[in-house]
């Protein structure tokens, strides 16, 4: 009855295709680059909901670590935040309920994930209270309540992870101890949402030209010594953290490692040699369900693994006595000697000091004989006192065998024959009657005695006893070892922190980062490219950035060549690391907490979709905008050039207008100067190009790869860039000559007219209301945001004065009468100049900042528009 039971358990796990059903569980997928650390199995299980609304259950068993992430996802019709998390945590097989072989989710995970293994599961698998009753039964006991609590409102995050520990249980035939499993809750909230495409856009794991090469920022960061340092470093790349207090704490313990070089270079040297903590707990709590006579026999090697991790545990308390940050002081009082002792006390109980980690097979016979101490149990000192005594025979045996024939004899030992005698082949006279199974073997004699071969059978019955007792012993400590093990756990998560953090420290102090701010607004000083720097032989040219709510679509323009792909990457770099904690390559660095991030760089056609450069870029848009939100970041390279130039600036166009409407962070590098010139004029909407240096004559042209303000001035570079080259001169002259027709066309059509100045307006009022609500909200002395208000009341008057003229010079064209009005508003200009230069009181400024910004916020809400209404 119960071998039916379990085969018709057997039966609900279907595997995809015959092919993947030839997996098993020590199947291990090839180490890569992109996970820089050997692969780990991990089974996925999903749970769907039906309807309209697409709520996905998560949860995700780490076979290699011990541990069970849960996420219930409310998800698009596209499920690309499935498809992201999927992605993330890569694992080797995604578990179905039989029913869902044909539902859209199956088929968008089969197209872009195509490594895991589908595999499809019965129904009756998929249980909340199961899943709860997992909880309660393989959880830490003081954080079970919590988990219980969560999993009763997250339904379908309880059925999956049901199915994925039945599936565990009955078809790889492996089982955690109770209260060992690491499950933790990981909702959608608190991190930064990065989609696969952009992932690999940006080189955060692995370097696209060479899949082997370091040159990629998760490699660039990774200066751990641990496994479990390098295993939170990549998780926390693909998923930088969006809470405030996490990062400020973050922050401060790099800066107190980078600041405190004694107690640094302590750390670095306590995490040296540290070994997989994570994996040598996993080996002692995943039990197989048939405990096979390699498990039994590697069990002292975990023992003594264990009992490495431990000991290593006190370098690391010691190391940190300075710490006075947060994060630091609490790793600390995590490894005080107390946690871990009772640990400690146990395994000196049980095994001899001097005991090592063995993995050659009559070494591993010998360790599990003599590993565990004389007297903790004495039918195993007796057993081994036999065990001694039967092997001492046996050596006195052959000794006495070589003085009574007067032969050279060796006692030898291997696994099939246990001991047997070996001699020189040189003896011409045939061997005594006594010895048998006699074997020649080249210039040896191998033989046996019958009184040799019921030593062997004797010592046989007494190892097989004494391996018997002893491994009794060591599964007993291993049990015991068991019910501390949520501490043990704990503890290897907070040396992973402590690893991440030290190795921002050590990268922080070897290149020179700064600490960056977390603003409202993104300002960069002297920002470098943090994996060109470390590329590039000759120094690398830093540019700054700075990006307000006015200024939160950059247009940015220039030459091939001239750095325009490297300056927006580097912003969306600096921003990922400054949300895992890290440091920064700047001399100042202050950043928005950026939600979304979104990267389409310059792509080529995709031959195995079967997809066009321009067919793959608009799809990468339209994903985009299906899926961005506010505060969202978003770099967009080279858009359009897939199709002709009309088709393309004008595409260009409305997905800017698209993204504008986004309040969104957007770096947008083109070669579509109309682009720059159409936009220059919207609220938000700024012009930045990189300089380059061409000489009178065009015979040289040199790339300085420095922003400035303003479109590209020449617009021309292409040609100058062609007379460098062998082309001929005549058509060199020809091209010249269209492209300065072209020119003039294009200016006559572009003459300024009163729309484009009362937009200019509009946005001049908008940047006034922006800078005095940054100088109210501010922290600058009375002296200086005196001196701030006056220049910016000059400059505002001077900009104000400049467009009232041209308005003037327009009604003049038109009508010939100029329009009253214009005079006056500039003189209380001046008086408004000469009040703040005659010095009034400083509460009077403050509270005209503040009266400022709300009249223009008012006069927004009555036009109801972006834009206050001008009269």
């Amino acid at each position: 009855m119960a071998t039916t039971s379990r085969q018709l358990a057997l039966d609900s796990f279907v595997p995809l295709t015959v092919r993947d059903s030839t997996r098993r569980a020590g199947t291990r997928r090839a180490t890569t680059t992109a996970t820089s650390i050997a692969s780990q199995d991990i089974i996925c299980a999903l749970s769907e909901s039906r309807g309209v609304s697409s709520i996905v259950g998560i949860a995700f068993v780490n076979l290699a670590t011990a541990e069970a992430v849960l996420c219930q996802i409310c998800d698009s019709q596209t499920f690309v935040k499935t498809i992201t998390k999927i992605g993330i945590f890569e694992p080797s097989e995604v578990l179905f309920m039989r029913t869902a072989q044909e539902t859209k989710l199956r088929y968008i995970i089969e197209e872009n994930l195509p490594g895991p293994v589908l595999t499809f599961v019965d129904r009756r698998c998929w249980s909340d209270k199961a899943g709860l009753e997992y909880l309660e039964r393989l959880g830490f006991p003081d954080e079970a309540e919590s988990l219980q609590t969560t999993l009763e409102r997250n339904y379908f995050a309880a059925c999956s992870f049901a199915a994925a520990m039945r599936y565990i249980e009955i078809e790889l035939e492996r089982t955690f101890a109770a209260r060992s499993l690491r499950i933790r809750f990981e909702p959608c909230e608190g991190s930064m949402v990065i989609d696969l495409t952009t992932i690999v856009s940006l080189e955060l794991i692995q370097n696209r030209q060479d899949v082997k090469s370091k040159d990629c920022l998760f490699g660039l960061l990774n200066a751990t010594t641990t496994p479990m340092g390098a295993r939170l470093l990549r998780a926390n790349v693909l998923q930088p953290s969006t809470e405030r207090v996490k990062l400020t704490a973050r922050y401060n313990a790099v800066e107190d490692l980078s600041t405190k070089q004694d107690m640094f270079v302590s750390v670095r040297q306590a995490l040296k040699g540290f070994v997989d903590a994570d994996k040598v707990l996993t080996s002692i709590i995943l039990v197989p369900v048939k405990r096979t006579v390699q498990y039994i026999e590697q069990s002292v090697n975990y023992v003594i693994m264990l009992k490495t991790y431990v000991s290593a545990i006190k370098k690391v308390y010691l190391a940190l006595g300075p710490a006075q940050s947060e994060i630091l002081t609490t790793i600390r009082e995590l490894c005080h000697p107390a946690g871990h002792r009772a640990v400690e006390e146990l395994i000196a109980k049980t095994l001899n000091e001097n005991v090592a980690y063995q993995n050659k097979p009559l070494d591993l016979r010998n360790q599990r004989i003599y590993c565990v101490k004389t007297g903790v149990s004495s039918l195993l000192d007796v057993a081994r006192q036999i065990y001694k005594e039967a092997n001492a025979d046996a050596a006195e045996l052959v000794a006495q065998l070589g003085e009574n024939f007067d032969m050279l004899l060796d006692l030898k030992y291997d696994n099939a024959r246990q001991y047997y005698i070996s001699l020189p082949a040189g003896r011409i006279e045939p061997l005594p009657d006594v010895f048998i199974n006699v074997y020649r073997k080249k210039n040896r004699i191998e033989c046996q005695t019958l009184d040799l071969v019921k030593l062997n059978q004797k010592i046989a019955d007494a190892h097989s006893e004494v391996i018997s007792l002893s491994d009794q012993t060591i599964q007993g400590l291993l049990h015991d070892v068991c019910a501390e093990v949520a501490s043990l756990f704990r503890i290897s998560e907070a040396i992973a922190m402590l690893d991440m953090l030290a190795s921002f420290a050590q990268i922080a102090t070897s290149y020179g980062y700064i600490r960056p701010e977390l603003t409202a607004t993104l300002t960069i000083k002297a920002g470098r490219h943090p994996i060109r720097e470390r590329i590039h032989s000759s120094a690398f040219v830093p540019n700054d950035a700075c990006a307000t709510p006015q200024s939160r679509f950059q247009i940015i323009t220039g030459c091939n060549m001239s750095g325009k792909s490297t300056y927006i990457r580097s912003i969306a770099l600096m921003t990922v690391m400054a949300q895992v904690g890290s440091f920064v390559p700047a001399q100042y660095a202050s950043f928005p907490i950026t939600r979304q991030l979104f990267a389409r760089m310059a792509t080529s056609d995709d031959v195995d979709a079967n997809v066009s450069t321009f067919a793959a870029e608009m799809r990468e848009m339209a994903f985009i905008l299906r899926h961005i939100q506010p505060c969202a970041m978003v770099v967009v390279d080279e858009l359009g050039r897939g199709t002709s130039t009309t088709d393309g600036l004008a595409i260009a166009l409305a997905l800017s207008e698209a993204l504008l409407a986004c309040n969104a962070w957007v770096w947008f590098a083109t070669h579509f100067h109309d682009l720059a010139r159409i936009l220059s004029e919207r609220n938000g909407v700024i012009n930045l190009h990189l300089v380059a240096d061409i000489t009178p004559y065009a015979s040289k042209m040199t790339m300085l790869y420095q922003i400035a303000e303003g479109p590209v001035p020449d617009r021309r570079y292409g040609l100058e860039l062609a007379k460098l080259t062998d082309l001929p001169p005549k058509v060199l002259e020809t091209a010249s000559r269209i492209s300065q027709s072209m020119n003039r066309l294009t200016e006559r059509r572009s003459s300024t007219s009163r729309a484009v100045t009362l937009a200019r307006k509009r946005k001049l009022l908008l940047g006034l209301r922006e800078e005095l609500i940054m100088a109210h909200n501010g922290t600058m002395d009375d002296a200086s945001l005196r001196q701030y208000l006056m220049k910016l009341q000059r400059d505002f008057i001077l900009q104000m004065a400049r467009l009232e003229q041209e308005t003037q010079s327009q009604i003049y064209d038109e009508s010939g009468m100029p329009e009253g009005g214009i005079v006056e508003e500039h003189t209380c200009g001046q008086s408004a100049v000469g009040e703040a230069q005659s010095g009034k009181p400083l509460d009077e400024d403050r509270a005209a900042i503040t009266s400022s910004g709300s009249l223009l916020l008012d006069s927004e809400i009555e036009s109801g528009s972006e834009s206050p209404k001008l009269i």
